[in-house]
This record gives structure tokens, C-alpha cells and sequence, in this order.
């Protein structure tokens, strides 16, 4: 006998309610197929089968609220594992390579809170050979691209979701016809129906789903279910609530269109946004109608660190392997001024306030497709080489596409570095749940008044956007003032004053 436990659900996270069930007593089960759909006040957690087997006693049935670590059922050793489809079951698109089995291509794990994703490039054709983990595809999220390796060699017989398609986490991408003997198919799961249906009367919604609705005045008639037999989810409700409002009203959040002369639409271009720009546009309108934003300026003179860069930077770059840049004494900076101006480093839950003794510094980087913020855990604790190092790695995985969800997960700060680009100011936007964000901006000659005389300095203009529910303008003026401090005079760093 095998227990099925609730899985780890996430930082702070403690509780959660089983949504759905997709399994009964008595179903046969393969090892890691998906047995039921938890619910947190953040996430939604799928909880696999650690065994193959038959699923016996259901402990926490649908509704039920559950603890991390509680007892959900047990599987019992039996002719268990569920069946590998059949190679018939699979329509054949093009032939297959005589000798071999079917193996379905599914959607593989996108990420913790991450429930959909949406076919962007195909590499193969059907009718093409695939050699064992070639990539076949690529799925765009709302957070990172996941490449779709081949999970044997074959002849690709069948795609089932083609570019553009949406498929959920369990969804079937492809078929690979010819599969050598002994390659392992993944468990089947159905693929997600073109659309689920509405729920019926008899059909208990997600009990998340439900306070939602009433919350936000939603009627459970506009929404479409994408839980087993319909059921309403959380993430339905979500997306019935940013929904755009039909045509006879004009949406609040956004202008009507202009019209436009028929001779100038002919030359538009109309390119859909993607998921992680619309995640983007999402997050940051959000974290204008959540947090009471607002903005202190100050100036830095950055005559000192430039000479201290250019004093040491062959040397530096000769026993670290890395470039000595601006953005280690940036960090380095602001995990010193957070010491003294905790709240900056803080965030708001519910009526709490969560003080964080540790700096994760968030570090914003702009790569093809948008903005991404990947994490630097523990940047208080590092050295000025493991801190250039870590931005130098972090910043390639982000033009590359390769970033995980884990790696832009638990920012406390974040910097942003408009000047790359050329910027001279701006007002950044925090990163919810963060209170605090420094914008940097571009180095610039500029006459300054200096005991009486006037000379030029290389000067930049800093700015840190706030959460003033918990952070008063003292504070804020604080950290930035530390900051100044320690890049006008970096000693005062080794010294920690």
C-alpha cells in the first residue's frame, strides 16, 4: 500500500481545499498520473501517483481543506499501472516505422501555479524522423518558453496541437509512430476538450471559485468551466474577471479604439500579444490598483565607483573570470541600506506585515519578448564576484528563453537599470508583493556646485518607487540616502557604516 500525501504548496503556504478528483476507487493508476487538483489561496497544485496500482480509499474527498503533508488516499499494489494507449488508438497522420509502439508527446511540467501554455514553434514535420530528446516543439507561458524534447525515436506521425494551439498540463501534443522497443511512454492523459462545457445544476463548483464569484459579482452562467465535467475553477473565474466587456459596452480599463480611414488600416499590422506580455500588462496595471505607489528622487555622483572599477577591473575579471560592473555595487548598496530601512525590504499579507531577514534581489532584464525579473537568492551573502557571476548567468538564461518559474520566484528587491537603454529618469513600478524597487538611470556629465566651485561630475539620477502603505516617506528617503552614501564613498561598505 502506497499513501498519497499533500505535496509541499509553496512559501507561507499551509492549506489548501481538493478541487477535483480524477480518479475513483478502484481506477487503475500509473505511476505519476494525475490523481486530483488542489487549491491554495495562490496556486493550484496537481498531485500525481508516487506508484502504479489501483487507487483504493479517497481519505480527503472534493471540498475537503488539507494541510501539507495530509493523507489524500492510497493506492493498493495490484494489475495496476493503467495501460499504454494502443498504437491503433492514435489516428496515423503519416506512416509509421514497422517494429515499434505509439508514444504520446505531453505537455511536460510547466511550473508551480502555471495550468496552460501555448504551442508557439514546431521543429518537425509529420512524417519526420525524431531521434530520443530532440526538441520537437517550444510552449510559451505566461512566464518562461519550455522546449519539448522527443520522448523516443520514431517517425512523427501525428500533431495534435499545432502552432497557436492553448493546451493545458496534461494535454497531448504529438504522436511519435515506430517508438523503439522498450521506450516508456508518458500516461496517457485525454487531451483538453476544444471546449468544456458549461456546468450543469449538479455539478459542485471549486469552493474557491464560488467566494470569488460572489466577491467580484460574477454570474456563474457567464463563466466557462475547464474542471471535469465542466466544474468551474478558480483560474475560469480569474479569466472571466479580466475578460474584456462585449462590444455594446466600452470596456473601463481601456479606450474605445479610434476610428481609423480604411486607407490607413490596409498598412496596419495587428500581432497578438503574448502570453508573457500580457502577464506583463496584467502585473503591473495590478500593482497600480493594489499598492499606494509613489516615487522619491535623489542624484549620486558615481565619480568613485567608476574609479575604483577602472583601478581594479583587469585584475578583477583575471582571478574571477567575470567583468566588475556597476550592478554588484548597486546590490551590494541596497542590501546595506535594507539592513537599516527594513520595511523597503518588506511585504504586505493580508493584515500582517512580513519583514524579510534576507535580501533575494530581483534584477530586471529586457530580452526580446519583455521584461523579466530573474532572482538573485541570497544577494546579501555574496561577494561582489558572486554577484557579477550570478547577474552575468541569470542575464543570458533571460535572452535565451531558458529562465525556470523557480528562478524568478521570491524576489524581495529589485533594481532596474533604465540607463542601458539611455534613460535620464523614470518613475519604476514595484513588482508585486515587493514594497520596494530602485530605478537606475544614465551616467552624465553634469556641472556641480562643489565647495564653492563648479565642476563637472559623472552623475546619476536614482529613483525608488515605495509601497506607502508600509513604507513612510522617511524611510524611503533613508534607503536612498544610505545608497548615495555608499556609492559616493564604496569603502564605507567594507566598513559597514
Amino acid at each position: 500500500m502506497t499513501e498519497v500525501r499533500v505535496p509541499t504548496l509553496g512559501e507561507s503556504v499551509t492549506e489548501a481545499t481538493v478541487a477535483t478528483w480524477f480518479k475513483k476507487p478502484g481506477d487503475a493508476v500509473a505511476v505519476d498520473e494525475m490523481l486530483c487538483e488542489l487549491e491554495t489561496d495562490k496556486v493550484t497544485v496537481e498531485v500525481p501517483a508516487p506508484a502504479a496500482g489501483v487507487l483504493g480509499e479517497i481519505v480527503a474527498a472534493e471540498g475537503d481543506t488539507v494541510g501539507v503533508d495530509a493523507l489524500l488516499a492510497v493506492i493498493n499494489a495490484g494489475e495496476g499501472a493503467a495501460p499504454a494507449p494502443a498504437a491503433a488508438e492514435a489516428p496515423q497522420s503519416a506512416p509509421a516505422a514497422s517494429g515499434g509502439n505509439a508514444v504520446d508527446v505531453m505537455v511536460p511540467t510547466l511550473g508551480e501555479s502555471v495550468t496552460e501554455a501555448t504551442v508557439s514553434t514546431w521543429f518537425k514535420a509529420v512524417g519526420d524522423t525524431v531521434a530520443q530528446d530532440e526538441m520537437l516543439c517550444e510552449l510559451e507561458t505566461d512566464k518562461v518558453s519550455v522546449e519539448v524534447p522527443a520522448p523516443a525515436a520514431g517517425v512523427l506521425t501525428e500533431i495534435v496541437a499545432p502552432e497557436g494551439t492553448t493546451v493545458d498540463a496534461s494535454a497531448k501534443l504529438a504522436v511519435i509512430g515506430g517508438a523503439s522497443a522498450g521506450a516508456s511512454a508518458a500516461p496517457a492523459a485525454a487531451p483538453a476538450p476544444a471546449a468544456a462545457p458549461a456546468a450543469s445544476a449538479d455539478v459542485e463548483n471549486a469552493p474557491s471559485a464560488n467566494k470569488m464569484m460572489a466577491e467580484k459579482g460574477i454570474d456563474p452562467a457567464s463563466v466557462t468551466g475547464t474542471g471535469r465535467d465542466g466544474r468551474i475553477m478558480k483560474e475560469d473565474v480569474m479569466k472571466a474577471a479580466l475578460a474584456p466587456a462585449p462590444a455594446a459596452a466600452a470596456a473601463p480599463t481601456a479606450a474605445p479604439r479610434a476610428p481609423v480611414a480604411a486607407e490607413d488600416e490596409a498598412r496596419e499590422e495587428r500581432v497578438k500579444m503574448t502570453r508573457l506580455r500580457q502577464t506583463i500588462a496584467r502585473r503591473l496595471k495590478d500593482s497600480q490598483n493594489t499598492a499606494a505607489m509613489l516615487t522619491t528622487y535623489n542624484e549620486v555622483d558615481m565619480g568613485a565607483v567608476m574609479e575604483l572599477r577602472n583601478q581594479y577591473k583587469a585584475e578583477f575579471e583575471k582571478k574571477h573570470g567575470v567583468r566588475l560592473g556597476f550592478m554588484s555595487f548597486f546590490t551590494k548598496a541596497c542590501c546595506h541600506a535594507l539592513k537599516e530601512v527594513p520595511e523597503v525590504n518588506a511585504e504586505i499579507d493580508g493584515t500582517d506585515i512580513v519583514y524579510k531577514n534576507f535580501v533575494h534581489m530581483g534584477v530586471a532584464a529586457g530580452t526580446p519578448t519583455g521584461l523579466v525579473v530573474p532572482v538573485i537568492r541570497d544577494a546579501d551573502s555574496m561577494s561582489f564576484a558572486e554577484i557579477e557571476k550570478a547577474i552575468a548567468e541569470k542575464g543570458k538564461r533571460a535572452r535565451d528563453g531558458k529562465l525556470s518559474m523557480a528562478e524568478m520566484q521570491g524576489g524581495t528587491f529589485t533594481l532596474s537599470n533604465g540607463g542601458v537603454y539611455g534613460s535620464l529618469m523614470s518613475s519604476p513600478i514595484l513588482n508585486p508583493p515587493q514594497s520596494g524597487i530602485l530605478g537606475m538611470h544614465k551616467i552624465q556629465d553634469r556641472p556641480m556646485a562643489i565647495n564653492g566651485e563648479v565642476v563637472i561630475r559623472p552623475m546619476m539620477y536614482l529613483a525608488l518607487s515605495y509601497d506607502h502603505r508600509i513604507v513612510d516617506g522617511k524611510g524611503a528617503v533613508t534607503f536612498l540616502v544610505r545608497v548615495k552614501e555608499a556609492l559616493e564613498d564604496p569603502r564605507r561598505l567594507l566598513m559597514d557604516l
